[in-house]
């Protein structure tokens, strides 16, 4: 097991990856260039998927290595943006689905629970693989995208080659959730308490938008993301679903709100605590603004092949999007361990 600290953009990423990538993907984030916007993801697809239709975007060889990457809230799939073509352009086969509740990702039954427990999103994925005929790939995520990802490889490690998580291991529990953290770590999580009172699910219902833009500002305090970025996003909030899952996942979190009983078996599996065995790499942003374990914490929980990065250079809490050349050059070195 190794830990080190790399820079935003190491010079291993720059000579990997520098014929691949615009300026924009290479400048310094938090730069003008860096925050530049990229074209919008073109040719969406749809799939229908276990109880969703599934909304993503696939790129690269049809033949090529699968990779799937998952978004977080509140975020999208051009969270990926960059990330996307650059592994394209390395032959892999880049899919990146739209989670429940966000851009054309819906429902296919409308009587079924708005759920957002972390179980049924990860089952989502297994769901998605399925559905496309991949056996195989490797997970990559943030946010709820990192937890979709570990509880992927934790639960179904026959399915995942390797794993890149930011933020590590961020498999939890209502039992674990149920205590009380130190009044500063609180302080971070107040959306979460927010969303618990009926005031907060209206009140996010009414300013999604400005919600949504004042956690990317906390998370990622030195981004220097423009209006045209932000929007490319906030699209994907525009979903009939997307209130109820969000409030469904943070009330779920705090034992607020019930599951479904399908998915039991495996809340029980991921109260334990399982370990990940699989080849994975973990990273996080010298400058994530949003609740985040310690390194050290977690860095057992990964009994394989593992490393750990800090990518530094004001890189917050959306790595990929802000960080794109370090987080394509994790997957295509934990794709190598």
């Amino acid at each position: 097991m190794t830990a080190f600290d790399a820079p935003a953009l190491p010079r291993r990423d720059f000579l990997g990856l520098a014929t691949l990538v615009t300026a924009a993907a290479l400048a310094p984030a938090g730069s003008a260039v860096a925050a530049a916007t990229p074209a919008p993801f073109t040719g969406l697809k749809q799939i229908d998927a276990g109880p969703l239709s599934i909304g993503y975007v696939e790129m690269g060889p049809a033949r090529g290595k699968p990779v799937l990457l998952f978004h977080g809230w509140p975020y999208d799939i051009h969270a990926f943006a960059e990330v996307a073509p650059m592994l394209a352009t390395r032959g892999y086969r880049v899919i990146v689905p739209h989670l429940r509740g966000h851009g054309s990702t819906r429902f296919r039954d409308a009587a079924r629970p708005r759920n957002g427990q972390q179980a049924a999103i990860a089952a989502d994925g297994i769901a998605l693989m399925d559905a496309l005929g991949i056996r195989q790939a490797v997970v990559a995520g943030f946010d709820w995208g990192a937890r979709t990802a570990d509880i992927m490889a934790a639960l179904w490690p026959e399915r995942c080659k390797a794993l890149v998580s930011v933020s590590g291991y961020l498999i939890g529990s209502q039992a674990a959730n149920a205590k009380p953290l130190p009044p500063k770590a609180e302080l971070q999580w107040w959306y979460q308490f927010y969303f618990a009172t009926e005031r907060g699910r209206a009140g996010y219902a009414a300013n999604t938008n400005a919600f949504n833009r004042q956690i990317w500002e906390q998370a990622s305090p030195k981004w220097a993301f423009d209006d045209a970025t932000f929007a490319r996003s906030a699209a994907s909030f525009v979903n009939p679903d997307h209130v109820d899952i969000v409030i469904h996942n943070y009330r779920w979190r705090l034992g607020l709100a019930e599951g479904e009983a399908r998915y039991d078996a495996l809340e029980a599996r991921l109260a334990a605590g399982p370990t990940i065995a699989i080849p994975t790499i973990t990273m996080e942003g010298d400058a994530n603004g949003a609740p985040h374990p310690d390194p050290a914490n977690y860095a057992a929980k990964f009994t394989g092949k593992y490393a750990h990065r800090l990518i530094t250079g004001g890189v917050g809490h959306n790595l990929p999007q802000e960080a794109p050349a370090a987080f394509a050059q994790a997957v295509i070195d934990v794709d190598a361990l």
